[in-house]
């Protein structure tokens, strides 16, 4: 067994609004996806005939934002791979490594938080809870102060 050194998903995932994270933002590092959805074609199904509810999944996936990377990733494969595991797993006697399968697949595609946070990607949000356009240079002049923007420089000579 390997010890220490950096593992693919050793630590904890990036945090989008930390302050090294923002220069990777200004620099291209996150991408953002759009909140509508893939509105592109939807790939042919790659594998052998699709089961009802396999296309079923493959369509309900084909919509959501993270279809938009796949698209360009070329990942159809791996998404097809994701929904027949998921479609096994859905099964009453699915056995428990097919379960754990799934938890990769929803890891690499990009379809959990942690998995969205890993591969540096957020869904653009167009509105606040309350319903309020919000702009990105908006949210970014209200992001919270860092411990720099907390000290306070105290003249010479006040006392205490």
């Amino acid at each position: 067994m390997p010890r220490g050194g950096a593992r693919t998903v050793s630590g904890p995932p990036p945090d989008p609004n930390s302050l090294r994270s923002a220069k990777a933002v200004e620099a291209g590092g996150w991408k953002t996806l759009p909140a509508g959805g893939y509105d592109g074609p939807v790939p042919e199904w790659p594998l052998t005939e699709a089961s009802p509810r396999e296309e079923d999944l493959w369509a309900d996936l084909w919509a959501k934002p993270q279809a938009v990377m796949w698209a360009q990733l070329e990942q159809a494969l791996e998404v097809a791979l994701f929904v027949r595991t998921l479609a096994e797993a859905e099964r009453p006697d699915a056995r428990a490594d097919i379960k754990k399968m799934v938890r990769g697949y929803l890891d690499s595609l990009g379809l959990s938080v942690s998995g969205m946070l890993r591969n540096r990607w957020k869904v653009a949000q167009t509105t606040e809870p309350a319903g309020v356009m919000v702009l990105e240079a908006d949210r970014l002049e209200r992001r919270r102060p860092s411990a720099r923007d907390r000290l306070r420089v105290v003249p010479s000579g006040e006392g205490s």
